[in-house]
Parts: C-alpha cells; structure tokens; sequence
C-alpha cells in the first residue's frame, strides 16, 4: 500500500425512514500511550479514542470493528476499522469531523464511498508489519519510540536465511503462548532490509498469533547475534512446542503497515 487510504464502505440499509451507512476507515497512530487497540474496561485504548469521537459526531454511542488487534504500545499506518452512521458526510468531511476530535497520536487518513459491503475482520486476506531494530552503539532519543536498540553487529544474510523457514503454511505455536486454538498461519513473505543505521523487519501473512512477530523477531536477532544457529532456529519454529522462541521484542518497534482484501484496494 503506497498511499494510506481509508475507506468508507457504504452499504444502505432502510430502517424505518433512516438510511444507515457502513463507514471504513483507516487508521495512523502512535500506540506509546495505549494499552493496546482493542476496549478495556480499566484502560486507555486505541478503540475507546475513536469511538469517543465518533460519539460526538453522531451523537449516539458508536462501537467499531477493527481488523487487526494491536497489543499495548504497537503503532500502526494502516489500521483498518468500520462503524455505522446515519449521517450522510462527504468522505473529506467525515476526516476532518474524527481528526478534530483525536487526540494528536491517532489520525483518520482518508476515507471513501464503495459500494460493496465490507467485513473488515473477517475479509482481511493479507496483514503486514514491520519491526525496527536500530542497530548502532548509542541510543536515540529521536527514534526511541519507534524502534527497538540493538548495539551489537547483525549478521543479515544469516537472519534472512532463517526468514525462509517461516515462509508458507506453518504451525506457528512456538512463537506463542497460546496453545487452545488453531496455530496454522500463512505466511507470504519474511525479510530483513537494512537502510543506514535501521534494520527493517517486513511479514505479511494471513493473520497471527499473539505475539507471534516479535517473537519471530526476538529468535532471528539471537541468529544475528551468533547466539543461535540457522539450523537451531528452524528446528525450533518446527517443534510444535508452544513459546519455545522467543523471547520477545518490545512491541514500540513493531507497526502495523496495512491490510489487503481481495475485493477493495486500500
């Protein structure tokens, strides 16, 4: 996804006299303040901002579904969620309504009128994220939020090698605690991009588990790091044996770039 688009499903449905229209968004935000996307009770989320501001604008309690749920402290640029509206804004007006009522760290991008309907969960066929190493001797208080330091050498070539292993139809329970439902993922593509002193971590994939890709990350940082080998790598992302890889990156490095459907370009 070159531009982060929004996307505004509009799917008419007559109640009564009132028309009701399915509006899908996409979402940019930081996610350093948030315990997560999804509502919680006791804490400041991603979901509970932006239906608050969907509140005001309609004047009604507003619930969206979001297609990818982040953990506490993931950013993301193209964050996929849905509501339902009987207002009838015009695709600037409705940004431009959500944005004045966001706090500074989460934005509403653009949105558009289809006509199809649209389940933005469930439709997903592809997720992508990217994880930043910065990889350097000092710190940087400019690039701290966004990035995870690592200020030893990494051998690339020897982690993107370990990449392939977790390329295609895999049971993905050794990069998570969860081990009581359904492990299979597909991933499409796993790789290392070095840019300047950034090392850039880029999966798609059908879905994941939780905290799947940091943990995919955390295990192929050890292979850059000599700590373990190619081959120790994949016979552990092939064990079956539920959390075994690890240990986990901290979630600020790790950002959710956009979602496909096989139907509607974003």
């Amino acid at each position: 996804m070159h531009q982060w688009l929004a996307l505004s499903c509009w799917t008419k449905c007559v109640i009564g006299r009132k028309v009701v229209q399915q509006i899908v968004l996409v979402l940019e935000y930081d996610g350093t303040r948030y315990h997560g996307f999804q509502w919680q009770s006791n804490a400041r989320t991603i979901q509970y901002e932006v239906e608050s501001a969907l509140s005001i604008i309609n004047e009604r309690r507003v619930r969206i579904q979001g297609a990818s749920r982040t953990d506490a402290g993931v950013h993301a640029k193209g964050q996929v969620v849905s509501f339902t509206s009987e207002k009838r804004l015009e695709s600037e007006i409705w940004v431009k309504a959500i944005n004045a009522n966001l706090p500074s760290d989460i934005s509403v991008r653009l949105a558009h009128k289809v006509t199809s309907e649209l389940d933005v969960r469930r439709d997903a066929v592809e997720r992508c994220y990217s994880y930043t190493i910065l990889n350097r001797p000092a710190r940087s208080p400019l690039r701290s939020r966004f990035s995870h330091l690592i200020p030893h050498p990494l051998d690339v070539s020897s982690m993107n090698l370990a990449c392939q292993s977790i390329v295609g139809d895999h049971d993905f329970a050794p990069f998570s605690p969860l081990t009581n439902r359904n492990t299979v993922r597909t991933v499409y593509a796993a790789r290392f991009m070095p840019w300047q002193d950034l090392l850039v971590f880029r999966i798609r994939a059908n879905a994941y588990l939780l905290h799947q890709v940091r943990n995919i990350v955390g295990g192929l940082v050890k292979v850059g790091l000599g700590k373990m080998s190619i081959v120790e790598f994949e016979e552990l992302a092939g064990s079956g044996c539920a959390g075994v890889v690890g240990p986990a990156v901290p979630a600020k490095g790790l950002c959710l770039v956009n979602i496909k459907y096989t139907n509607i370009r974003l």
